[in-house]
């Protein structure tokens, strides 16, 4: 699982350090739920109950290292969200602030764009974007996907960006 820039792979224990590190910094974390960082148990607890068993029938966030170097990124993939009642696949990226501005959420989401239509066969996609989340806006509109409406999630208010069938 690879980009020209980007290598893709399931976690191991020895990315907590990682994943925690994502979960620490109040700007990563701005616009992923209720926006607040975990502490480095909280986060052990999301990396052990959630994250690593997450790994599904080829989805689950995996973690998204510099080809060249293999330095962690940030993680990105398919995961299952039920939003108003409604089971849907979700595109999920998160960069690590020092790898900012250099399309990598974009190549990485093109990517998993591709993967779920040709590996998994899923005909339709989301991404769940908080609406004052400018950045994630792009991407998603890079990748073709387009405001469907706006609901909540886990009580937080949520645009719905759509590709797919019943885009609409």
């Amino acid at each position: 699982m690879q980009t020209e820039r980007l290598k893709f792979r399931p976690y191991t224990s020895e990315d907590f350090s990682f994943f925690a590190s994502l979960w620490a910094d109040p700007d990563v974390v701005q616009f992923i739920g209720k926006g607040v960082t975990r502490s480095e148990e909280e986060a052990r607890k999301s990396f052990d109950e959630w994250l690593l068993p997450g790994y599904r029938d080829g989805r689950g966030l995996f973690l998204m290292e510099h080809r060249e170097s293999l330095h962690p990124v940030g993680h990105a993939g398919i995961v299952q969200q039920t939003i108003d009642g409604k089971k849907e696949f979700e595109i999920g990226y998160w960069l690590a602030k020092e790898y900012w501005g250099n399309g990598y959420a974009t190549e990485a989401a093109i990517y998993f764009k591709n993967y779920a239509v040709q590996e998994l066969g899923i005909t339709r996609l989301i991404c769940l974007i908080q609406p004052n989340h400018k950045k994630s806006i792009t991407v998603a509109s890079r990748i073709g996907m387009i405001l469907q409406k706006e609901s909540t999630f886990n009580t937080i208010p949520v645009d719905v960006y759509s590709w797919g069938e019943s885009q609409k």
